[in-house]
Order: C-alpha cells, then sequence, then structure tokens
C-alpha cells in the first residue's frame, strides 16, 4: 500500500467506478510461494531474501530514487572545482576568496557532499564546527597567497571569535594593527572590537586605546612614521575617531572628559601659536601642555582668551591680574537632590544621579575668586588631567573639518546645529528615541523644524526610554557655557558659516520657546520670549548681518510663535523690502518668503481663505522685478500667470545648470531646492495639489537621471551626492504638501503612501520620512503591506533606521490591538487577533541585532529591554540585559534602565559598574548617609 492509500499489486487492473468501502489486500504473485532454508515458510519477500543474503537491492532499483540528490551533489561538486580551479589561476584575487568563503553555506545546505558514511551527511549538514573549519581553511590559503589583505585578516579574525579565547583575539588584533598603523579603517574595528569585549573591557583601558590610536595616525600623517605613508582620507577618519572617543565618554558617563577634549580640540585647532605651527603633532601637544595646566579659561569659560593670547603674554611675562567682577553665585542646589525620603532605595538612587549626571558635566576648575584649590573638589573624578585628553589632540588642516568640529561641539552640548555624526559611529551615539517624535509635526506639517538626525542624548541628559525629549535647555551654569561657546567661536567664521552659527543659536533659542509653549508654562515662556527676542535683534544689528535673511527669518517665526501675528508680518515684510528685485535668484530671499507663505497658509481654517490670497501674494512679488509691497489684497490673475510663467523659466534654467556642473556648486543646489519649494506651494494654493505634485514629478525626474545614471546603480561623484541631497529635501517638501492637504481637506491616503515608499527606497536613513510613514500605515487595518515593505528595505539597505522603524510600527500596532481588546481597562473579547506580533517583534529585535551596527547600538538594546520587561518576563529581561553588556559594556543608560527594571539586583549592578570604571556620581555609601540627615 502506498502513502495515498492505494494497493500496491504487481498486476494491474482497470480502476473501478464503483466507490469501495475497504482496501483489498491482494497477494503480490498468484503462484504457490517457493521455500528455501532462508525462507522455510515462504513469507518473505524478494528484498527481505536479498537481505537475509546478505546482497544489496538490483543495480537500477538502488539508484533511481537517488537521482536528484546525485545530480544536485554533481552541481555542487562542479562549482567547487570550479572555485578551486578558479583560485588556482588568480591566487591574488580576493574578491574571489571571499565568494569562495561565502559559497561553503550554500554547501553545507545541501547533503551528502561531505558525508563519508551513511547517516553522516545529516550530522555534518548541522554541524556549524564543520563549516567555520572549511571557511577557515579557506582563508588560510587565501592569506598565503595575500599577505598584505587586510579583508582576508579580518574576515579571518571575525571567524575566529567562535573559537578563539578573547586574550588571544586580542593578541591577533595587535599583530594585525602592528602590521598595518596606518589603516583607520581597521584601527575603527579595532577599537569597536575592544570596546564590546565585556571580558577584558575597563573605561581606562578603551580611553587610552583610542589615544593611542589617535596619537599614531598623527604621526602617520606628519610623516614621522616612514614605513607607513598616510592613506587618503586619514584625517577625515582621525577626527570620526575623535567624535567616537566623545561618545564613548558621554555614555560612560564621564562627561566631564568629553567636554574637556572639545576645549582643548577648540585651542588647539583655532588658537594655535604661529612659532608651533610648523612643529609635528606630538611636538605641539607638549607645548599645549603648560597652557592646559596654567589655570587659564578654557573655550566656554568665563573670560577664555585662547592659547595664542597666553602664550604670548607669557612671552611678555605673564597677565596682569586684575580683581574679578562680583558674580552673583547661585547657591548650590546639593540639599534639594533627595526631594522625598519615603521612596523606594532604588527610586531614590536614579533621580539623584540622573541629577548629578544633569549638574556637573563641566569639568570642576578651581575658582580664584574663591581661593579654592585643587583639594577643594568633593569629587576627584571632576579635574581632568592633561594625562587625560593630551594623546587624543589631533590637527585638523582642512577648513571644512575645523567648522564640523565647531557643529559637533554645539550638538554635543545640545544645539541643533545641523550636524550629522559621521557613519562610522552614527549608530554608536544613538541612545535615547526622540527618532520615533513626531513633535509638532502633525499640527504644522509645512513649518515644523524637524532635525534630519536625532537619536544621540546631549551631555548630561541620561532620561528613562519614552521620556519626551524637547530642546529644555541646561540649568543657569550650562547656559552660560553654551553662551560662552558662541561668542569664542562666532569670530573665528565669516560668511555662510558665521550665519550658519547664528541660525543655529537662534534655533535653540527658538526650540526652548516651542517647549515652553508645549508645556504650557507661561512664566517660563515669557523670560524665554524675551531674551530669545534679544538675542535676535543682537544677532540683527551686527553690520553684516543686517541683510541676513535666515536670521530675519527666524526673528519673523519667533515672533509668529509667540503669538504676535501683526509684529511678524511686519518683520517679513521690512526684510523682503530691503532685498531690493532680486526676484529668484536668491535662495536665502526664497526660503524667507516660503516660510511667510507657509505660516500664512497654516493659520486657522476661519481666516484660510484670508490666509490664502496673502500666501500667493508673497509668492506672486517673489518673481516681480519692482519691489516688495505688503499685501493689499487679491492678486490679479494676470499678475498670477505672470508669476508662473517666470518660476517656469527659472526652473527650466535651474535643471538645465544641473546637468552641465560637475560638480554642482552649492548656490545652485540651494536655489534649485528653494525655487522648486517655492514653486510647488504656488501651484498648491493657485491650481491645487495635483499640479504641485507634477512639478515634483519633474525635478524628480530630471534630477534622478542625473543622480543615478541607467547602469550605475548609485551615484558615487560628490556631483551626484549634492544632487542627492538637492532631491532628499524636495521629497520632504512634497510629502508635507500632501500632509497638509490631507488634514485640511478630504484626500486619498494612496499617493502620500506611494510617494513616501518610494522616497524611502532611495532614502533609506531618513528619519523623518520613516516618522510620516509610520504614522500614516499606523491607520491602516491591513499590516501585510508594511510588514512586505519592511522586509524589502532591510534586506537590501545597510542603515539601522529601517529595523528601528520597523519594530516601532509593530510595537504601534500591538498597543493598538491591546487598546482594542482591554476596552476600559476589562478584559473582553478579541475582535482583532494578536497574531503572534510578540514574536514578530522579538523576531525584529533579534534579527537587527545581526549586523555590527545593530549589535552595537545602545538604543537597540535598550528598547530590546524595555520591550520585554513591558510583557512582564523578568528572566528573559535579565537575560537580555546580561547579553546587551557583552555588546556595549560602556552605555551607562543600559545600567540605570536595569536599575529600574530589576531594583533587586540594585547592588550588583553598581558593583558592576564600578568593576568596569563607568561614571557612579552618587556611590551607596554615600546614599545612606544622605538617607540618615
Amino acid at each position: 500500500m502506498n502513502i495515498d492509500g492505494v494497493a500496491i499489486s504487481s498486476k494491474t487492473e482497470p480502476p473501478s467506478s464503483e466507490p469501495i468501502s475497504f482496501i483489498p489486500v491482494k497477494d503480490l504473485e498468484d503462484a504457490a510461494p517457493v521455500t528455501t532454508w532462508l525462507n522455510p515458510l515462504g513469507i518473505y519477500d524478494q528484498s527481505t531474501t536479498h537481505w537475509l543474503q546478505g546482497q544489496g537491492p538490483p543495480e537500477q532499483e538502488s539508484k533511481q530514487p537517488d537521482a536528484q540528490p546525485d545530480s544536485e551533489s554533481a552541481a555542487l561538486k562542479a562549482k567547487v572545482e570550479e572555485f578551486n580551479r578558479r583560485v588556482r589561476e588568480n591566487p591574488r584575487d580576493t574578491q574571489l576568496w571571499m565568494a569562495f568563503v561565502a559559497f561553503q553555506d550554500e554547501v553545507m545546505k545541501s547533503p551528502g557532499l561531505y558525508a563519508i558514511e551513511e547517516g553522516e551527511q545529516e550530522k555534518r549538514k548541522r554541524s556549524l564546527k564543520l563549516i567555520l573549519e572549511k571557511k577557515l581553511a579557506i582563508l588560510e590559503r587565501a592569506i598565503e597567497s595575500n599577505q598584505s589583505s587586510v579583508d582576508l585578516k579580518l574576515a579571518k579574525l571575525k571567524l575566529c571569535t567562535e573559537f578563539w579565547e578573547p586574550s588571544t583575539l586580542v593578541k591577533e588584533w595587535q599583530k594585525l594593527i602592528f602590521l598595518h598603523p596606518n589603516n583607520t579603517a581597521l584601527w575603527q574595528k579595532y577599537l569597536l572590537f575592544c570596546q564590546s569585549q565585556f571580558s577584558t573591557f575597563s573605561i581606562s583601558k578603551i580611553h587610552s586605546l583610542y589615544g593611542k590610536c589617535l596619537s599614531t595616525l598623527s604621526a602617520v600623517k606628519d610623516g614621522s612614521i616612514l614605513s607607513h605613508p598616510a592613506l587618503p582620507g586619514t584625517e577625515e577618519a582621525m577626527f570620526a575617531l575623535f567624535l567616537q572617543q566623545c561618545h564613548f565618554l558621554r555614555q560612560a558617563g564621564h562627561s566631564e572628559k568629553a567636554i574637556s577634549l572639545f576645549q582643548a580640540m577648540v585651542d588647539f585647532t583655532f588658537f594655535k601659536p604661529d612659532s608651533v605651527k610648523d612643529l609635528p603633532t606630538k611636538g605641539q601637544v607638549e607645548f599645549f601642555e603648560p597652557f592646559w595646566d596654567s589655570g587659564e579659561p578654557r573655550a566656554g569659560e568665563k573670560g577664555a582668551r585662547g592659547w595664542k593670547a597666553w602664550m604670548h603674554q607669557q612671552e611678555r611675562g605673564g597677565w596682569v591680574v586684575i580683581n574679578p567682577d562680583e558674580d552673583d553665585d547661585e547657591p548650590e542646589e546639593d540639599d534639594q537632590e533627595i526631594k522625598d525620603k519615603t521612596l523606594p532605595r532604588w527610586q531614590i538612587w536614579l533621580a539623584a544621579e540622573r541629577s548629578r549626571d544633569q549638574r556637573h558635566w563641566r569639568p570642576w576648575r578651581p575658582d580664584k575668586t574663591k581661593k579654592q584649590t585643587e583639594e577643594d573638589c568633593e569629587d576627584p573624578e571632576r579635574q581632568v588631567l592633561f594625562d587625560d585628553i593630551g594623546q587624543s589632540l589631533i590637527r585638523l588642516s582642512s577648513h571644512d573639518l575645523q567648522f564640523q568640529l565647531v557643529e559637533a561641539f554645539l550638538q554635543f552640548l545640545g544645539v541643533p546645529s545641523g550636524f550629522t555624526p559621521p557613519a562610522s559611529c552614527l549608530y554608536l551615539a544613538m541612545d535615547e528615541n526622540s527618532i520615533f517624535d513626531n513633535g509638532l509635526y502633525d499640527e504644522k506639517p509645512l513649518t515644523f523644524f524637524n532635525p534630519l538626525f536625532s537619536g544621540a542624548s546631549c551631555v548630561g541628559r541620561m532620561d528613562r526610554l519614552g521620556c519626551p525629549r524637547w530642546t529644555r535647555g541646561q540649568n543657569r551654569e550650562g547656559e552660560e557655557f553654551i553662551r560662552n561657546v558662541f561668542h569664542l567661536v562666532m569670530p573665528l567664521f565669516s560668511g555662510k558659516e558665521k550665519s550658519q552659527l547664528c541660525f543655529s543659536w537662534l534655533q535653540y533659542e527658538i526650540a526652548k520657546v516651542i517647549w515652553c509653549l508645549h508645556t504650557k508654562n507661561k512664566k517660563r515662556l515669557k523670560s524665554q520670549g524675551k531674551n530669545c527676542k534679544k538675542l535676535a535683534k543682537n544677532l540683527l544689528k551686527e553690520p553684516e548681518n543686517c541683510n541676513n535673511f535666515c536670521l530675519w527669518k527666524q526673528y519673523a517665526h519667533l515672533e509668529w510663535l509667540l503669538g504676535n501675528t501683526e509684529d511678524a508680518r511686519k518683520v517679513f515684510d521690512t526684510a523682503l523690502g530691503m532685498a531690493g528685485s532680486r526676484e529668484l535668484k536668491d535662495s536665502d530671499l526664497c526660503e524667507l518668503s516660503l516660510l511667510y507663505a507657509e505660516l500664512e497658509v497654516e493659520l486657522s481654517p476661519e481666516v484660510r481663505g484670508a490666509a490664502t490670497a496673502r500666501a500667493v501674494h508673497i509668492l506672486t512679488k517673489l518673481t516681480e522685478s519692482s519691489p516688495y509691497g505688503p499685501y493689499t489684497g487679491q492678486v490679479l490673475a494676470v499678475h498670477i500667470l505672470k508669476a508662473r510663467k517666470a518660476y517656469e523659466h527659472a526652473l527650466q534654467d535651474c535643471l538645465g545648470d544641473s546637468c552641465v556642473s560637475d560638480p554642482a556648486p552649492t548656490d545652485s543646489c540651494s536655489r534649485l531646492i528653494s525655487l522648486a519649494k517655492c514653486f510647488m506651494l504656488f501651484q498648491y494654493l493657485t491650481i491645487g495639489i495635483d499640479a504641485a505634485v507634477q512639478i515634483y514629478e519633474q525635478v524628480f525626474a530630471k534630477l534622478n537621471s542625473s543622480v543615478f545614471p541607467e547602469g550605475s546603480g548609485e551615484g558615487d561623484s560628490a556631483s551626484s551626492q549634492s544632487w542627492t541631497s538637492v532631491l532628499e529635501a524636495i521629497t520632504l517638501m512634497h510629502t508635507s504638501l500632501l500632509r497638509f492637504h490631507m488634514k485640511v481637506s478630504v484626500y486619498p491616503l494612496a499617493p502620500l503612501r506611494e510617494a513616501l515608499s518610494q522616497a524611502l527606497k532611495l532614502y533609506p536613513g531618513n528619519q523623518v520620512l520613516w516618522r510620516s510613514y509610520v504614522q500614516i500605515q499606523n491607520k491602516s487595518h491591513s499590516a501585510s503591506k508594511t510588514r512586505r515593505f519592511f522586509d524589502t528595505i532591510t534586506r537590501s539597505a545597510k542603515p539601522l533606521e529601517p529595523w528601528l522603524f520597523a519594530i516601532e510600527a509593530e510595537k504601534l500596532r500591538k498597543r493598538l490591538v491591546e487598546t482594542v481588546q482591554r476596552l476600559d481597562g476589562r478584559e473582553i473579547h478579541a475582535t482583532i487577533p494578536e497574531t503572534g506580533l510578540m514574536h514578530r517583534i522579538q523576531a525584529l529585535f533579534e534579527n537587527a541585532m545581526r549586523s555590527d551596527s545593530g549589535s552595537q547600538c545602545p538604543l537597540l538594546w535598550r528598547m530590546y529591554l524595555n520591550f520585554l520587561v513591558s510583557l512582564g518576563n523578568k528572566e528573559r529581561s535579565k537575560g537580555v540585559f546580561y547579553k546587551a553588556l557583552q555588546n556595549c559594556p560602556w552605555a551607562k543608560v543600559l545600567y540605570l534602565d536595569a536599575v529600574e527594571y530589576f531594583p533587586d539586583e540594585m547592588q550588583e549592578i553598581l558593583d558592576l559598574m564600578t568593576e568596569k570604571e563607568l561614571r557612579v556620581r552618587l556611590p551607596l555609601e554615600e546614599l545612606e548617609l544622605l538617607l540618615e540627615d
């Protein structure tokens, strides 16, 4: 009888048409059974008799079922032989060797190629060790033929993490670094390897390793290491490693050291005495040490003059000591550290620790006005010695990198400077979940400031996960520090860069106003608004800022936010009136008009008709050669037609230039962005949403063919990258317009979904687009489309954002399902089945952790831990916490989260922090004393 229940017989009979109620059992042969000494009763069939005789089945019978595996094995054997032949012929082709290593996974999936005995193939198929040994053997052969290949050696080290002890691995890494001290990518991987080895990790070890790395690369760049020349891009890579070190120290709680590194680099870069400029980096650092130890104010501190001025004065015999002004000292807040002693011990400790982190991020310096000395410091860890920073000082000769240093310092302090960390340390720096926070984007889709990068805490913040993060600003001393940094660095730049710094400063103050508006703190709003207006006016009074449209735009926006609409209109009108007849040639002027028009369009529904007319007036006047005049009434149709023609001609000219110029000038890029955005809004207001979308499609089609020419895959030139950023900015405008239109009128969701899907395939790292996508997809009842889309993107894209937002989308869905199931807090029957959402989210977390960027991203581990704790699975959560420490042992926020989730383990967690040298500002012994008082 076969598996279908049909009797097997040697005789073939025609099938009966009548149904049968039983399966007939027929004799195989009608002839009488043959009896032999092996088969005395004649009951064994032929194959059993053969088996008893010790014979196999006939050849044709045995071979038939195995025909397919044999053909598979033959194909794989042929491939293996092909690989062996090719690597023999081209032993120098490292990519071929790597492909051969990757091919072993495919070989092991198929049964029987390496099997020796029956049954062994199944064991071998599942044997991970065999794959690893096979790969290792191939890599060793490859390295013999390519002694200088770093990629092959790295692949071998990665493979050997499965076999070797951490100490052996470290030694092998050290050998590799010794052979290639000029390879910045190798240094970066070595630092990450050491940083994520829990058994051998300590903060001081890794901190000194960063110093060794940067001082070695500085020597390579100076030409001091004759055997190894500097490779292209060394300076950019050194800057990225310096930033990585600063974020490492911030996340470990050693914020004073991180701030000191930035302070030292500002002096070392911008205030270097002429007499030491020609020395190698090591010599310059030796001259810098006396300045650092002199007690002279540093960047961000009151009265900072810089290294150059100090050295010049020293040559003349030192500063003349002037009696300092009487400072209105702020009383110390230590007494109010513990506000409620009745709370559980772990809560008191967490609140006090976070409070100290927030207040004590600046390095402690003895205040000479109070006759303090170094012995007066209660916490010696708050003092930063020259030995802590000397080795990490690097020379930045590129002007762009020097400006990026200032932007990075401001971003580090919490100022939205628009700086995005380099790709190598982007996900290492991400440790808080503001990347999912839409802020006021839903209310004001056109005008809300939405930073392209978020997710990294500013210095001093170690908030719990899920705490809404807005720019609240620092305490009084912190704010003064930020002001001093701005005053020190702004005279160092001119033109666009100085304008960008002014813009960042005003943006920071406006962000604090938005925070006050959001929290409805009227008292704070009044003082903050007053301070912000004062700053804007002071900046605009400076001669070089009189015609700075970026600052005028910010000032007018501030007045609008404070509710002074008429005053804001006067500011806008004044600024536009000053511009004269520049028409559409000035990108800053276009941006100013665009914001004015957008703010008018976003006014409340009651006045929308008049507001739209005002917006059309602004965008029409922008195209005219006559000077700007304030709004007087409805714009004539003939003027609208003329304006449309002007926009069309200007856009065609811009797009024509874009195809010719290579590399693309920054001015033409910014002009194209602002022009396209103005034209899209103009078309939307005068014709409708479809006309605006048409403009976007026209620009997209033209630029897409320039950026991604057919057959090239993706643009790699500087020109392609600049045009990609243009496309990205115009895409953001397109999606914002669609969102606004859906808010004010009935419009299908499909065009917005399609636009976002298309954009995210091109820009998978854009957080603003992902936030919009997740939000609109959360309204959909069917999750399958979203899941398919995320699956497609995560397979091909390198950034971590698709994984983070895929997890967030599923968590929102889970929350929605739970809301339906638990109406008014009561358990009711599920109307939507849960469909394994919990397991799906866990699988997403596990898959996201497989990449290096995922496994070393503190934010991802925090989210995973938080999710498991929310499910109530304490044991599993603890397992994930310890797994997180294996990958990110430096992230203090992980330990703080663990104290919150597992209060019983508090002592053990703090002991672990102390052992690994993470910064504990409030030891438990001190807490006990504070509780006794």
